[in-house]
């Protein structure tokens, strides 16, 4: 399909900001906070939108939403007091409500995982099936379109974790991307039966990015009394690179055997798919992973420009790797590419398309250890 094919597709002129910050997790909160105050409040703008446009779903309103979100606090607090600091400091920089700040990072579990609006395609190839012998991993961020304006590159150094490079958007806990340690993880949304009130996702997804092992990647993504659980694909700089499927109170470990590993939005482990909900609803993450896995195994030496293509296909539009939001109407079901990111893992560098990747050009980004 051609370009001009597709509708509803932004072209961005420019690279995504860059925000470097450093210090304790309070004043690197704060930075991220005043330098992207206006994506932060577009972001909760955004959200409280979207609650209100699923009302007949959710029964809830944004006041609601803060309630539920509360209830999430004190598991965080307990068990990772700093980010929970971070989130704090996001708040004050940005000069708006905690309480909004906390519902957009425990969005999912507020949500009861009823918005099946998150539909990323994650890869990776270990140094074995790359043409230099680099380990690289590729990430499709699919989201709600009008999110699209507030992605934002985090390059942080702090005072006590490992320093890393990461993707987010808006006043989300930045979770996709690697650090100094030579760890990097992708995250794509999986939806289990088991959830519960705990530690919300996405704070456990960030304290992987402080990881110095990769055993200890993969245990933060099992912390006790974990609300509920993402795919977490997971890649070192060695090459040894697993999926760990995780829900509330299960989870299994896929490795990448062969070289090669892809994950989207449904679980593949015959133990996880037990616990998967409505699974009838996940179709078109299965054809995206069919579809990935199908094009990355027809490639033995892959560079970061094969795996950009494979970020660019569109077979089975709009709800194709390049996801793309054709009707807009159904506010439950209008997610888009919202960013494309390529990570070379052995050399430190991010490669992300702002937008859909198949009208939007890469720009590379440093980690600076």
């Amino acid at each position: 399909m051609f370009k001009h094919d597709i509708p509803n597709t932004s072209v961005h002129n420019t690279p995504p900001p860059l925000i470097e910050i450093s210090g304790s997790h309070r004043e690197m909160g704060g930075q991220i906070g005043e330098a992207a105050r206006v994506q932060v409040q577009n972001s909760i703008a955004n959200a409280r939108i979207l609650i209100d446009a699923a009302y007949n779903t959710l029964e809830l309103t944004w006041d609601g939403a803060k309630i539920q979100a509360r209830k999430y606090l004190p598991f965080a607090e307990e068990r990772y007091p700093h980010y929970v600091d971070e989130l704090r400091g996001l708040a004050e920089g940005a000069n708006v409500p905690f309480d909004d700040i906390m519902v957009l990072n425990a969005m999912e579990a507020v949500a009861m995982d009823a918005l099946h609006l998150t539909r990323c395609t994650s890869m990776a190839v270990n140094d074995e099936r790359t043409a230099d012998g680099h380990v690289l991993a590729a990430h499709n961020e699919d989201w709600i379109p009008e999110d699209e304006n507030d992605v934002l590159i985090i390059s942080a150094k702090p005072d006590e974790d490992p320093p890393f490079l990461a993707m987010t958007y808006g006043g989300l806990l930045p979770n996709v991307g690697f650090n100094a340690y030579g760890i990097a993880q992708l995250i794509d949304s999986v939806y289990p039966d088991d959830s519960r009130i705990g530690i919300p996702r996405l704070i456990v997804a960030r304290a992987v990015l402080a990881s110095r092992r990769i055993s200890g990647a993969i245990g933060r993504t099992l912390v006790p009394h974990r609300a509920a659980g993402y795919n977490h694909l997971l890649i070192h700089e060695s090459g040894e690179i697993y999926s760990i499927e995780v829900s509330a109170r299960k989870f299994e470990i896929l490795y990448a055997n062969d070289g090669y590993l892809v994950h989207t939005n449904h679980y593949i482990d015959p133990q996880m798919r037990q616990v998967e909900k409505d699974p009838e609803e996940l179709l078109s993450s299965r054809v995206r992973y069919f579809r990935a896995s199908r094009l990355i195994r027809q490639n033995d030496k892959h560079s970061i420009k094969s795996l950009q293509a494979i970020q660019k296909d569109h077979v089975n539009i709009p709800n194709s790797i390049c996801n793309h939001n054709i009707e807009g109407l159904d506010p439950l079901d209008r997610e888009k590419t919202i960013n494309a990111l390529v990570i070379d893992l052995t050399s430190r560098e991010m490669h992300i398309a702002w937008g859909n990747p198949c009208q939007n050009t890469y720009h590379t980004y440093h980690l600076n250890a």
